[in-house]
């Protein structure tokens, strides 16, 4: 198979939730039954606690143009990066500190592949998944609007550059 040639057998799961999801489980259910699976890489984000004056993080998105935004690039990681799968969780509602936000798990014959494919992912939901957050203080008040990030945007500007064989 080609570079920018989509796997067959790839499997694309793309979930946006309130609840919280299980790491291990979510990679089982990638891997499970794949003997052409040889590397799996995986990123979780969480909500970090921003000096112990966060009470919690509130994430809102628009209910299927998230989905369907975060499908359309995990189809892209997929035949960019030969991927024989990959998974993208994100959370919506109030999440504490120290709780789960985002998982991104990816599936290749060789580990490069799954490292850029996982990357590349996030590296695209940081940037245009349409997710607002919100920031709820401990003493109260409502804090800022969470705001893109400058670094974000040159994460992903990497990726513009033309597609490389991920190999071994």
């Amino acid at each position: 198979m080609g570079v920018g040639t989509p796997s067959t057998s790839a499997a694309v799961t793309v979930r946006i939730q309130a609840q919280d999801f299980d790491i291990a489980a979510e990679i089982h259910a990638l891997t499970r039954g794949r003997a052409d699976i040889g590397a799996v890489a995986s990123f979780t984000g969480l909500c970090r606690d921003e000096g112990g004056r966060l009470s919690a993080l509130e994430l809102e998105h628009y209910p299927g143009m998230a989905e369907r935004a975060i499908r359309a690039i995990a189809e892209e990681a997929v035949s960019r990066f030969e991927l024989c799968g990959i998974t993208a969780i994100h959370r919506h509602g109030a999440i504490l500190p120290g709780g789960n936000i985002v998982l991104v798990v990816a599936t290749a014959p060789h580990r490069q592949a799954a490292f850029d494919g996982a990357s590349f992912l996030m590296d695209y939901l940081k940037t245009d998944a349409p997710f607002w957050k919100k920031e709820h203080l401990k003493d109260g008040s409502a804090g800022d609007w969470v705001s893109a990030k400058d670094a974000d945007d040159e994460a992903k500007a990497k990726w513009a550059e033309a597609p490389r064989q991920s190999g071994q």
